[in-house]
């Protein structure tokens, strides 16, 4: 024990110092409870991503590795070869194209459309809302709906476009018959489904910038087309960072215009992958070959994903 001289001169014991063991423990059990606490309201969240996706993403890679009966029952192990056989398919290496291809042209063609639209949307007129609910309507538009709309648009006896063309002194177009213009007619239908909800958070990621910024451009003399380029798409980044991101596996995962429109033809130039794996599944009965496809159909997204993330993301600017 430690003494300390009080001002009269009279030697005392000093204070014994405070332990920091309970206080520590006392933080810890904090935590304990927090994490409790927070595990408590996740867990229907978490039951249902394991219930959902989890559970059947390992479900689908076992299956992957097995040879299976008619009723798809595993019934013998054949390790990685159902992956070799899918590489050494035709049907596979065109899928994959077909697939990259359709991102290639929905993706770009998406993105600058929404910009167009929200920029046209963010201007300050009368009657304007009434335009930005005729750009977001096609959110209200399922798939389903949208590919039998396209699919009289595209008819070549009745079909308005090639009305339109005719009319113009153009040559018909055979949009859906073609093995050319198939891919290209199911990406428009792609496009403009994905167009409300990309021009509706366009326009308000454009409504969040601050007027201050335009007013000083503005006051240094800036244009309106250099107030475009200098602030308006910077602070855009991050918004198109994300919708790239999301269309791109909307992209990738684009089925019912495919099932109504083409059924994968012609000539499987509208096979895309989710597509040729519906296919092998429900009418070749190869389900250890499309589990492997679905597999590797996750781990293209998982990459392309990762790759945007460490790379691309570097671009973005944050404010």
């Amino acid at each position: 024990m430690t003494t300390d001289r009080s001002t009269s001169g009279v030697l005392r014991p000093s204070p014994p110092a405070r332990s920091k063991l309970p206080a520590l423990k006392g933080v810890q059990v904090r935590q304990i409870k927090s994490f409790g606490r927070a595990m408590l309201f996740l867990a229907p969240s978490l039951a249902i991503f394991i219930t959902f996706v989890f559970v059947p993403l390992v479900r689908t890679f076992w299956l992957s590795t097995y040879l299976t009966n008619p009723l798809g029952v595993a019934t013998v192990f054949a390790g990685l070869s159902q992956y070799q056989r899918m590489f050494t398919t035709p049907e596979f290496a065109n899928s994959l194209g077909r697939s990259l291809l359709f991102v290639a042209e929905t993706i770009p063609a998406t993105m600058l459309a929404a910009l167009i639209l929200s920029v046209l949307a963010n201007r300050r007129l009368r009657g304007i809302s009434i335009f930005r609910v005729i750009f977001s309507i096609t959110i209200a538009v399922s798939s389903a709906t949208a590919s039998l709309m396209f699919m009289y648009l595209y008819h070549p006896s009745i079909g308005s476009l090639n009305y339109f063309i005719e009319l113009l002194g153009g040559n018909a177009i055979p949009w859906l018959i073609s093995e050319n213009t198939a891919l290209t007619a199911v990406s428009m239908v792609t496009v403009w489904l994905q167009l409300g909800l990309n021009t509706v958070i366009l326009l308000a990621a454009m409504q969040g910038i601050p007027e201050e910024l335009y007013e000083s451009a503005m006051i240094d003399g800036a244009n309106g087309w250099h107030r475009f380029v200098s602030i308006t798409l910077p602070l855009l980044s991050s918004t198109f960072f994300f919708l790239l991101v999301v269309d791109m596996l909307a992209a990738f995962q684009t089925f019912t215009p495919v099932q109504i429109m083409t059924g994968g033809g012609p000539v499987d130039s509208t096979n895309l992958l989710v597509f040729s794996i519906y296919r092998q599944f429900y009418f070749n009965g190869r389900y250890g070959l499309a589990a492997a496809q679905s597999i590797m159909l996750f781990l293209i997204m998982l990459v392309l994903t990762i790759f945007q993330f460490v790379f691309v993301e570097r671009k973005v600017f944050y404010e």
